[in-house]
This record gives structure tokens, sequence and C-alpha cells, in this order.
């Protein structure tokens, strides 16, 4: 499963917000592991396509632009991106072409294809569609008539 961290500000520590595996060591949980919350499955591919969308980029610069774009409050895991980026050129959204980063170390750099820009712009209009609804749920209108 994808891991992104989201943290509520600089002094506490990152939240998991995608989906865990079951753990099976017999080691205690600490509170970092107990604050991690569940979202949908796929929230990772769609921040990797829609940070694509400007112009290939490597596997670190496109995890510090998702951290960079939320203000912090996401961190992505090498451990979680790199499958997804595999996972995203297999299925054909993204396509991948070995080169130099700005440190002069060999980089694998990856490009939105025509298919990933159509599958964002379904994702990102399903996307809306839900934080609507969430947010309808979470701040409802008041009822004319009612103080």
């Amino acid at each position: 499963m994808s891991r992104v961290m989201i943290t509520e500000d600089s002094s506490t520590p990152p939240l998991d917000i995608l989906p865990k595996k079951a753990q099976t060591s017999g080691r205690m949980s600490t509170g970092r592991e107990q604050n991690r919350i569940d979202l949908l499955q796929g929230t990772l591919d769609m921040l990797i396509l829609r940070t694509l969308l400007f112009g290939p980029a490597h596997g670190h610069s496109i995890a510090h632009a998702i951290e960079l774009g939320s203000e912090e409050v996401l961190q992505v895991e090498h451990g979680s991106l790199y499958p997804a980026l595999h996972r995203l050129v297999r299925q054909g959204l993204l396509s991948a072409k070995d080169g130099v980063s700005e440190n002069n170390r060999k980089a694998k750099y990856y490009s939105l294809t025509a298919k990933g820009r159509r599958h964002l712009t379904a994702e990102s209009s399903k996307w809306e569609r839900l934080t609507q609804a969430i947010g309808r749920i979470m701040q409802p209108v008041e009822e004319e008539g009612q103080s």
C-alpha cells in the first residue's frame, strides 16, 4: 500500500493518510502509528500525476514538489513513491527515461503520457465531487429560517 504522511503543523509528527498493511510484528505500536488515518486509494497516484503536469521530474523532486505544494503538510515516503511511479509506468500513465539529476547523479525522469493526462482529468473531477460532498457533510449550510 502507498504511504503519504500528513502533518497538522510543523511541530506535530506527520500522519499517514493511506491504508497500511496489517502489522505482523510483535512490537508495540508507537503513538505515531496510532495517529495514522486512512484515505482513499489512489490519492498518491493523483498527486504524482498532478505534479508531473508541468513537465518531467525525477522521484526525489516529485516528492519534494508534493511536500512544498502542500506547505509541508504531506510528506511522501520514498518506499511508497517509487512503487507508485513504477505502477503508473506499467499502466501507461507515465513514461520513464534515464537522465542525470541536478547533483550529477543517474536519475530516472518521469513524464505524463497522454493517457496519464486523461486519467488525471477524470480523477480530478471525481476528487472535486468527493471533496464537495464531504464538505457539505462536515460544514452543512443552515436551513432558511433557523438561526
